[in-house]
């Protein structure tokens, strides 16, 4: 055994030595486990162990003063029952509020590097006010390899996102999945993923959060219909490296680590790309009322950004704002980026609140933020997705604008309200609804940000689903106990002329199409679209747009839709397939036919685009080659006019006929059949509120 890691020291039972100081957090070594933690204004440090869910701990083992250099404290602890044991620390140090120091000892304290956490490996319980330890780090065992897990190679321009959160996905009864809500669960539905034809899913948060933290006055709140309110969507992070143990079916055995792995692993052998959703912009520690759990006891103005007197700086709209640009910050969030990638084999990331990573520790926005650009240039991340929000809760805004460094992706805000703008039929948008189906140019400069960075979305999990953006004028958020005050006002949406549930034949059979519409500009727009889970079959949260408490029918995907609502999942499924058929969605051929653009502007007559105020019909012509190197046409036509049009089409060369392959007035047979495309030379007819898709490939 190398002298090293041989003991040197014995504190009462325990053999021990000084540690390493580069390692973070437990890391198992020959005989024994080292633990090393920073704190700039720690006076001292205490390893405190406990056996596994034991109420008191079994040992407390001071670091001595030659275990600590610069402000880190190592030390291995040798035979160890690792299995069997949690562990956490206690810090003491100044307390002076108005500096930001609240050292307090009698807190014992999660590792912020902990690769796995016990203590609520059960969804929904509520936490034992009388247990002194409540997420408990665990020392993870690393000996479920992913080494045969095939990469991934699908271009970023290719992707189709599917956005879901794991729970809600299988949770409903209707799923059929044995272990409903689960990541076994979850691996229950990817032959219905691969029907559908998606190829990246964006998991909302799945790293260890708290989701019994949504109280008044500690109390816990219930809806109406008796169902407990939780912080169900998982935005409220404890740990940001631990996947969340309720969330496995095997969670209470400490087998979340495995149970996850092997998810991902199946979803690339469907060549299924992650995307994880992860909030580095502030913890469940919240303000001054909040609790210690890690952050605040171990280093409290490190970690958050902070007034002149101490106060907590609120830019994330929950509490606290972490201090991403501080550098031990900025460090840990790159460690644990590289511990998803190398872990678990994560592809991307999409980053809650991102424009709070580009704040600098006074929390002024920064021009050239060093966290995006060490993310941006990190050698581990280079083929890692990285997709931002960009914009926080603080009114900071940047979508577009965005510090990008030629590699940041956008969740396009500007996408979702053109297009509903335009689809609802409101004046004076036509002009920027062709902007965003070809790819935002005006916000995106292709030469500088590629064909990638606009992810487009009509719908996602913060607000309304696509069935409910047609069949609600208001938002109906009773249910979350804030008497309809929380989620936004402005939903852009319409009841297509009845409030809700309706048995009006004509308002149902017009809500469908109004979701074919959204789903055909979605996924025959340039940019990476992005998809709600469940919008492929009508899925409703029945009015609330803000449903992030809400553990239960309202949010759950109900299964019995997909029968009802066949039709329209086999229409995603059809576009999703033509899609992938086209390169010219995605510009990742720049080649075009003779005499044609990529893209160009059209309007009932071709080549002359209306851009008056009034315009509610929009042509556009997307050009380029076919995976076999053809001339590919796509002419793609929108009218948000409640009246029908004639169209008159574009010429093609040697008087080719185009092929009608959509045409959303179909209830049915929305996606026309290969051998049944009509052929169409000059004239047609566009239906009210309706989208047409023609294609000539020559």
């Amino acid at each position: 055994m190398p002298l090293d890691v041989l003991p040197t020291d014995t504190y009462q039972q325990f053999k021990i030595r000084r540690g390493f100081f580069r390692l973070n957090g437990s890391t198992i070594l020959p005989g024994g486990v080292n633990f090393s933690i920073y704190s700039s204004g720690a006076t001292s440090c205490e390893l405190i162990l406990f056996k596994n869910n034991a109420k008191e701990p079994f040992a407390t083992i001071p670091f001595p003063p030659n275990y600590r250099l610069g402000n880190v404290f190592a030390m291995i602890v040798f035979d160890l029952d690792y299995e069997n044991i949690e562990y956490g620390f206690r810090i003491d140090g100044k307390y002076n509020i108005r500096k930001g120091d609240i050292y307090d000892k009698s807190k014992i304290l999660l590792d912020p590097y902990a690769k796995m956490v016990s203590g609520r490996n059960e969804w929904g319980v509520l936490p034992d006010k009388n247990n002194i330890f409540q997420y408990r780090s665990k020392v993870a065992i690393n000996d479920f390899e992913l080494e045969t897990d095939p990469p991934i190679t699908t271009a970023q321009n290719d992707l189709i996102i599917y956005e879901a959160h794991l729970r809600g996905f299988t949770q409903h009864k209707s799923s059929g999945v044995k272990h409903r809500g689960t990541y076994a669960g979850f691996i229950e539905k990817i032959p219905y993923l691969k029907e559908l034809g998606v190829n990246a899913v964006e998991f909302l948060p799945i790293f260890e959060f708290d989701e019994n933290e949504d109280v008044i006055n500690n109390t816990v709140r219930y809806d109406s219909k008796g169902n407990r309110l939780l912080n169900y969507w998982g935005y409220n992070p404890i740990s940001f490296f631990a996947p969340k143990a309720s969330y496995a079916a095997s969670g209470k055995y400490s087998m979340q680590i495995y149970e996850l792995k092997n998810l991902i692993k199946e979803l690339h052998k469907n060549e299924i790309r992650v995307i994880l959703d992860v909030v580095f912009n502030h913890t469940a520690e919240g303000d001054k009322r909040g609790p210690y759990i890690s952050y605040k006891g171990i280093d409290n103005k490190a970690y958050y950004i902070l007034g002149p007197n101490g106060e907590y700086y609120n830019f994330s709209g929950c509490g606290n704002t972490l201090n991403c640009n501080n550098p031990i910050v900025r460090q840990m969030i790159l460690n644990c980026l590289r511990h998803w990638i190398s872990e678990y084999h994560i592809d991307g990331f999409r980053f809650d609140l991102a424009s709070i990573l580009g704040r600098n520790q006074d929390g002024s926005p920064m021009s050239n933020p060093p966290l995006l650009e060490l993310l941006a240039y990190d050698p581990l991340l280079n083929n890692t997705l990285l997709i931002a929000e960009a914009w926080d809760a603080g009114g900071l805004y940047q979508v577009g604008t965005f510090p990008s460094y030629g590699r940041w992706a956008e969740w396009n805000g500007h996408y979702r309200d053109d297009v509903r703008h335009f689809l609802r039929g409101d004046l004076g948008y036509a002009k920027a609804f062709t902007a965003r189906l070809t790819g935002s140019e005006d916000i995106y400069n292709p030469a500088y940000r590629g064909h990638y960075a606009s992810i487009n979305f009509v719908t996602c999990h913060d607000g309304f689903t696509l069935w409910d953006l047609f069949s609600y004028n208001e938002k109906h958020n009773e249910e979350n106990g804030w008497n309809n005050t929380d989620g936004t006002n402005d939903n852009i949406s319409w009841n297509c002329g009845e409030e809700g549930a309706t048995s009006n034949v004509e308002i149902l059979k017009l809500r469908r199409k109004m979701v074919r519409n959204a789903a055909a500009i979605l996924l025959c727009s340039i940019g990476t679209p992005m998809i709600l889970a469940g919008d492929e079959f009508c899925n409703s949260q029945f009015g609330n747009n803000n449903a992030y408490c809400q553990d239960n029918e309202i949010s759950w995907l109900d299964w019995s839709l997909l029968e009802k609502n066949k039709s329209i999942f086999e229409f995603y499924k059809s576009l999703i397939a033509f899609r992938k058929q086209h390169p010219v969605f995605s510009r990742s051929c720049e080649e075009t036919p003779k005499d044609y653009p990529a893209v160009s502007l059209h309007g009932v007559e071709p080549w002359n685009f209306d851009y008056s105020y009034t315009n509610r019909i929009v042509c556009v012509l997307l050009t380029g080659k076919t995976r076999d190197g053809r001339d590919d046409f796509i002419y793609i036509c929108v009218n948000s006019h409640w009246e029908n049009h004639r169209l008159h089409l574009p010429a093609l060369p040697d008087n080719h006929p185009w092929k009608l392959v959509i045409n959303t007035d179909f209830e049915d047979k929305s996606f026309i059949d290969e051998n049944e495309r009509p052929d169409v030379y000059h004239i047609g007819i566009i239906p009210p509120r309706s989208v047409l898709v023609y294609n000539a490939i020559i």
